[in-house]
């Protein structure tokens, strides 16, 4: 470029105008992080007081109960009355059967669990519905439809989330884009600082990004939702950065090679321009990102589990560096990135949040399903400062951990792969930060019990199964607990709990009812379960005599016939019923699901339409999203 002093004023007016715009527009993206820190604290705002409103509302339940231990857990006759179900020999003698149009099971005390003979019909005999103005309707209107989740979309067969996940999604990208635009000068001649900002956008993004893929991350604490919640959020964001730094690299190139002034080129020709250190670091960091989101496109990680989980560690790495070449500006930004995943991955799952273990290996009736047992000793005092985040004092109700088993091969030894704990949470012993949230004494447990349904699949877990078959035990390595208590309060706080299961989601809803029923005084609070269940063996998945603990303790429990026998129940209009009859006289009802997608996507919309209707009623989906 020629020396300053031979620009004539105009071209260096020019210049001096593009520097001070892209300052400017750095000056408004440096804004941004402000803008999303408030959104958080609103949230987090939110969050306390729908916890603190749900545990006022359970300990009011729980000191209205009768908590003389002569009582003893009661089960629950037809019309919602307690009544003894200590009798173990009627319960397993009875044949009763459920009638139809009738949602509302017989009498624990007179029914056994070999349920599959009852007909699941979407009927009840319960449809109030509260009556309100047209003008009050429209904000329960609202809540329902924010609740609605659409099918999935044609062809390509994706999942879509509810409507009010959507709405924040396109609200979230709609801030990207104002930003992008605000004070941009427009024009051929300034397309350089469109080009120059879609870069900052992609940069300013990239701490938070980390942060939503953390599994250990203080957004849990203020929005009370756990990392896989709050995964969907990482994705899209993910999703909207490899756009923008494709909008970056196309834009840089339309200015070099069609608006930028021949002036400002001097005489580089294309192929020293795309040759360039600057540009070839860019181009580095470009298809890093790429790849990073094709191999996590769910087709992909449904197929290539095991090289999505090492690609997606290596890509990271190596679009971080040429990141921080490429652009002196984004270190920063880059240093938060790499500092909160290298505390995530190193301090936190690899030292304090891991355990190794020697665990029982259990293959069951239909072959194709297994169960990983290991258990210790809790111990009656912390080691250290930061041992109460190991699964070793135990865990909550839906929680899960990323199980390595080590000597399954090399390739198996950096694996982790997450798996809901399917046995009952251990009371939290008195020293951890979390006791009051899910223990009612401060007496120690004295051992901790821990088991992992796993069904085979491809890779890891069939080479899982294949040893389990040689081998009655194994050595693993546990990380975590992960999770939130979000579905147990929501549960506790709400008259008409519902726990709805498909296939294996028992091991999410199976815990959840040995908290609510098993732990703590016996309250007033009706508790139903449904489990759908493909064959007739995987009703071993669950011992017999742990679900008649829980019917005694007043569990309403539906099991329907096999789908491979009988086909597929009418879930959401027993559910719809259900509702209708807890939420009818103006109870609130909570609901958690887990199960196939088709299944939460039916109980989700028959919430909606709940809520739509006036109801009081809270839904909850738990679901991985890796």
């Amino acid at each position: 470029m020629a020396h300053h002093n031979d620009i004539d004023p105009e071209k260096l007016a020019y210049l001096r105008f593009l520097i001070d715009e892209i300052l400017k527009g750095r000056d408004v993206m440096a804004s941004y992080n402000l803008v999303v820190l408030a959104v958080i604290v609103a949230f987090a705002a939110l969050q306390w007081r729908e916890t603190r409103r749900d545990r006022r509302r359970w300990r009011k339940r729980s000191a209205a109960s009768d908590p003389s231990p002569s009582e003893g857990k009661r089960g629950r006759d037809i019309k919602g009355q307690r009544s003894d179900s200590d009798d173990d020999e009627a319960f397993s003698s009875s044949s009763s059967t459920l009638r139809e149009g009738d949602v509302t099971p017989p009498d624990p005390k007179q029914v056994d669990l070999d349920l599959e003979n009852r007909p699941l019909l979407p009927g009840s005999s319960v449809r109030t519905r509260p009556t309100r103005s047209t003008l009050l309707s429209i904000p329960w209107a609202i809540r329902g439809w924010l609740a609605y989740q659409p099918r999935p979309l044609p062809i390509i067969n994706r999942q879509l989330p509810c409507n009010g996940t959507s709405v924040f999604v396109l609200a979230f990208i709609a801030l990207n884009v104002f930003l992008h635009f605000y004070n941009l000068p427009l024009g051929a001649k300034y397309f350089f600082l469109f080009a120059d900002r879609s870069g900052y956008i992609f940069i300013v993004n990239l701490p938070l990004l980390y942060l939503l893929a953390a599994k250990t991350q203080p957004l849990k604490a203020l929005t009370g939702r756990s990392y896989e919640a709050l995964n969907i959020f990482h994705r899209r964001l993910g999703e909207f950065m490899c756009f923008q730094a494709l909008v970056h690299m196309a834009s840089m190139l339309v200015w070099r090679f069609l608006f930028e002034p021949d002036w400002l080129l001097d005489g580089n020709t294309a192929r020293e321009y795309l040759l360039h250190p600057l540009i070839l670091e860019g181009f580095g960091a470009f298809l890093a990102y790429e790849l990073l989101y094709f191999t996590s496109l769910a087709s992909f990680r449904q197929r290539w589990y095991e090289l999505f989980l090492a690609s997606h560690v290596f890509l990271q790495v190596v679009a971080l560096v040429f990141l921080w070449l490429h652009f002196h500006t984004s270190r920063p930004y880059v240093a938060w990135a790499l500092g909160i995943f290298l505390v995530d991955r190193l301090v936190w799952r690899l030292t304090l949040k891991s355990m190794t273990t020697t665990a029982d290996l259990t293959v069951l009736e239909d072959g194709e399903t297994f169960m990983l047992s290991a258990d210790w000793d809790i111990p009656s005092q912390p080691p250290s400062r930061f041992f109460t985040h190991n699964i070793r004092a135990g865990w909550r109700p839906t929680d899960h951990v990323f199980l390595t088993v080590p000597c399954l091969g090399r390739s198996h030894m950096l694996q982790a792969h997450p798996f809901t704990i399917a046995s009952a949470a251990p009371p939290i012993p008195s020293w951890t930060d979390s006791s009051s949230s899910n223990n009612n004494n401060d007496r120690s447990p004295p051992h901790a019990w821990l088991n992992l349904l796993i069904r085979s699949h491809a890779g890891f877990t069939s080479s899982l199964l294949s040893h389990a078959r040689s081998h009655s035990s194994v050595s693993v390595r546990l990380d975590g607990p992960y999770g939130s208590s979000h579905a147990l309060n929501m549960l506790r706080a709400s008259d008409t709990a519902l726990l709805i299961a498909g296939g294996s989601g028992i091991a999410v809803v199976y815990p959840l009812a040995e908290a609510l029923l098993l732990h703590g005084h016996p309250t007033d609070q009706r508790v139903r379960m449904l489990w759908v269940i493909h064959s007739r063996s995987h009703k071993e998945w669950i011992p017999t005599e742990r679900l008649r603990e829980l019917v005694d303790a007043g569990l309403e429990l539906v099991i329907p016939e096999p789908t491979a026998e009988a086909g597929r129940p009418d879930v959401g209009g027993l559910v719809e019923g259900w509702i209708a009859e807890g939420g009818g006289g103006g109870g609130e009802v909570a609901v958690v699901v887990s199960g196939p997608d088709g299944v939460n996507r039916s109980v989700v919309n028959v919430c909606a339409e709940g809520i739509g209707r006036g109801l009081d009623v809270r839904i909850a989906v738990e679901k991985f999203g890796w």
